[in-house]
């Protein structure tokens, strides 16, 4: 990581203080976790199950996720709640974490992930209807620029049922929101 050590040169750091001699490569396995979501392919994680005919809805909430803003290179992390209505396929629990995962683990910006998100469970259940929304802290607004320490970002997207009927959409938010 050549480009590191120039970089430490271009703020004013000495690249051969003790303390910065092994950072590269501890930078350079940081970026392998940060970004190993270009890695994994979503199709992949998603398992599907017969669903028992079961049609209610299903949700996970306060998936925890970290990821990286592609406009400033600053982390973003908060929370992301998913529900989806089946359509006679389920989903193992645990991918929905892993499918978090996927994304988040990819330059981003707030508004793709939730929509990415959305259209790999759509795309693979085809359920009656899938909800995502994501509570974000920006340190790119925490930290420079407005320097606003308590906001928050919400997004959602919606889709099939959770957009179209106003009693399914509301039962999701009522679930979000305890």
């Amino acid at each position: 990581m050549q480009n590191l050590r120039e970089f430490f040169k271009s703020i004013g750091e000495d690249p051969d203080r003790e303390g910065l001699l092994d950072t590269p490569k501890r930078v350079e396995k940081m970026v392998g976790k940060l970004f190993g979501g270009y890695n994994e392919n979503p199709k992949d994680i998603i398992k599907t199950f017969d669903g028992e005919n079961y049609d209610e809805m299903i949700l996970v909430k306060d998936i925890e996720f970290f990821s990286t803003c592609e406009h400033h290179m600053m982390p973003f992390f908060g929370k992301v709640h998913i529900a989806y209505i089946p359509n006679g396929k389920i989903v193992g629990l645990s991918k929905f974490p892993r499918l978090v995962e996927v994304f988040s683990r990819r330059l981003q910006n707030q508004e793709r992930l939730t929509q990415q998100i959305a259209d790999a469970l759509d795309d693979v259940l085809h359920p009656r209807g899938v909800a995502v929304i994501i509570e974000a802290k920006h340190l790119c607004m925490m930290a420079r620029g407005v320097e606003k320490q308590s906001s928050n970002v919400t997004t959602s997207a919606l889709k099939g049922l959770f957009k179209r009927n106003t009693d399914t959409r509301n039962e999701f938010l009522r679930l979000v929101n305890g």
